[in-house]
């Protein structure tokens, strides 16, 4: 009998910001894209981010993958005035092109999970 994988599950990637960029980008998020599920990707995910590194963001809507989501141009806006020292990119799942989907679904970041309701 072959022995037992003992060894824990990958954790989940951590997201590289400070508690309080993080705190504050979920209120924005939340008064913005409520429905929206919310995935952060690139080097602020898989650990090859610096100081002025950007946080990219994708908005999906829950309801249906190839809807866009409501809001985006008020969050960017919201984002662009709010006081995070970093540039964030917003991007929505429906209008990346397909090809990039594979990518950021194999190592994202959960930021936020969305309501229950439809996405506009």
């Amino acid at each position: 009998m072959p022995p037992l994988d003992t060894a824990a599950p990958a954790a989940a990637p951590q997201l590289d910001l400070m508690p309080g960029q993080l705190a504050e980008l979920r209120q924005l998020l939340a008064r913005h894209v409520p429905e929206a599920e919310v995935w952060a990707y690139g080097s602020r995910v898989n650990g090859g981010a610096h100081e002025g590194s950007d946080l990219d963001l994708v908005l999906r809507n829950p309801q249906d993958l190839a809807q866009p989501v409501a809001g985006r141009a008020a969050l960017v806006e919201a984002l662009q005035d709010s006081a995070l020292p970093i540039l964030v990119e917003v991007h929505d799942w429906a209008r990346l092109p397909a090809s990039f989907h594979a990518g950021i679904a194999r190592r994202h970041r959960l930021v936020q999970a969305g309501a229950a309701g439809a996405c506009g």
